[in-house]
């Protein structure tokens, strides 16, 4: 195995244009399980760990978003001005294996391996992230409804970097729960993310569907209600709402839980995380 170390951007996507078949390498938290079980054996290898464009963000008060760069840790998202700015992200990044995975994983990787597990993704699907995309030709920003194509697949060109992800700053209650067959450090089974923005709801889950589902069809109900995140809600509403949202999950049995499980647990994040975003 090549591994090839750029230290900025601009030489990581000569390098990448340069090695069609370079894999890709940031925290190294997916790939590196892959590799020490045979199931993926890359001959070149681009660690991004030292390119120093990947490891920064910033939180913009004047266009009231924040960017955050492809390999910054879920440890820097746990606490502080990012946690403020992004506390359904903050919830999803506590959620994250041990804290020597919180350490080295990041979003870039998450956004690479596009897992429907990835506890990050419905954070990001849920508040309409934009992924920014660097190659030789230049800088494209793609939403994340476009980026996830399905299971483990993307709209990253083999030629393309991910460098970052810009989202707004939150302006209302957010919150991220997920379930698995323990308590920590753990692939969820089911997952929900819910935010109030500019007074709308949005709902996005994870782990039941063959890529990230937004709820598009629950929102709209609840909009509708007139709602805000100040408002007493009823147990019934609450548990008509955790209804419509599991009715929009597509899950399957595997080897973690059973189709009908996943629902389930789907209807009771959503009714609990509605619950707790109105009880503030």
């Amino acid at each position: 195995m090549t591994v090839l170390i750029p230290h900025s951007l601009n030489e990581a996507v000569q390098m990448l244009a340069e090695t069609s078949d370079a894999h890709l390498l940031t925290g190294g938290t997916d790939m590196m399980v892959e590799v020490n079980f045979n199931h993926r054996r890359p001959s070149n290898v681009i660690s991004l760990g030292r390119v120093p464009e990947l490891s920064r963000w910033s939180v913009d008060t004047s266009t009231q978003t924040v960017f955050i760069g492809a390999s910054v840790p879920y440890a820097d998202m746990e606490h502080g001005e990012l946690a403020v700015a992004l506390p359904a992200l903050a919830a999803a990044a506590r959620t994250v294996g041990s804290p020597q995975i919180r350490a080295a994983g990041s979003l870039g990787g998450n956004l690479g391996t596009c897992s429907p597990a990835g506890d990050s993704l419905p954070v990001l699907a849920a508040m309409n992230a934009a992924i920014h995309l660097h190659s030789v030709e230049g800088e494209r920003i793609v939403p994340f409804s476009d980026f996830m194509t399905g299971p483990k697949k993307n709209s990253c060109g083999s030629h393309e970097i991910i460098t970052g992800v810009t989202l707004p700053i939150s302006n209302g209650w957010q919150g991220y729960s997920k379930v698995g067959v323990r308590n920590a450090m753990v692939i969820s089974v089911a997952s929900c993310c819910l935010a109030w923005q500019d007074n709308m709801v949005l709902v996005a889950l994870g782990s039941v569907g063959p890529i990230i589902i937004r709820c598009y069809d629950t929102e709209q109900w609840l909009n509708a209600q007139k709602l805000s995140s100040q408002t007493s809600i009823t147990t019934e509403l609450a548990q008509e709402f955790g209804r419509r949202a599991a009715i929009e999950a597509r899950p399957i049995d595997d080897h973690r839980s059973t189709a009908e499980y996943r629902k389930h647990a789907i209807s009771v994040l959503a009714k609990r995380l509605l619950q707790r975003g109105t009880q503030q």
